[in-house]
């Protein structure tokens, strides 16, 4: 399964605001604005595929010289739970290492929270709303 940094505007790019918009989107009831993606052109974006197919994606945005943030991160529903999010995690930390970032943050929804603790990720806030569901900040350092 190769995971890999993709082009905005691709379309591989667009496989992943479909995978992002089934995942995440759709049972919020809520899409994506021009404004938004316009943003995603300074990110990382990272797909996981198999041959041509994404099976999950994730981006990270530059937050500070030395802090990136994990965001979006979603895996085909008959998927979850193979280690496709495990290996981006993974991935994505390599990645913002090698970048120069020594810290990785996140709005994690409270349903995930337990994933990311996996990869020692601590929860740095109190619980709140975001897009209608729970979240909580959690940070790692990477060094």
């Amino acid at each position: 399964m190769p995971i890999k940094q993709i082009d905005h505007g691709t379309r591989e790019y667009q496989q992943m605001l479909d995978l992002r918009n089934d995942i995440l989107r759709k049972p919020l009831s809520i899409t994506f604005s021009k404004q938004e993606l316009d943003r995603e052109k300074e990110d990382i974006l990272i797909g996981a595929f198999e041959e041509e197919k994404m099976l999950g994606c994730c981006l990270l945005t530059k937050m500070d010289k030395k802090c990136v943030r994990l965001r979006q991160m979603a895996v085909q529903n008959n998927l979850q739970g193979k280690g496709i999010g495990a290996t981006m995690v993974n991935f994505a930390e390599n990645v913002a290492r090698d970048a120069g970032y020594k810290k990785m943050i996140m709005h994690a929804r409270k349903s995930a929270m337990h994933f990311y603790e996996k990869f020692g990720y601590k929860v740095t806030s109190k619980e709140f709303e975001e897009i209608t569901i729970p979240h909580f900040i959690m940070e790692k350092d990477l060094c």
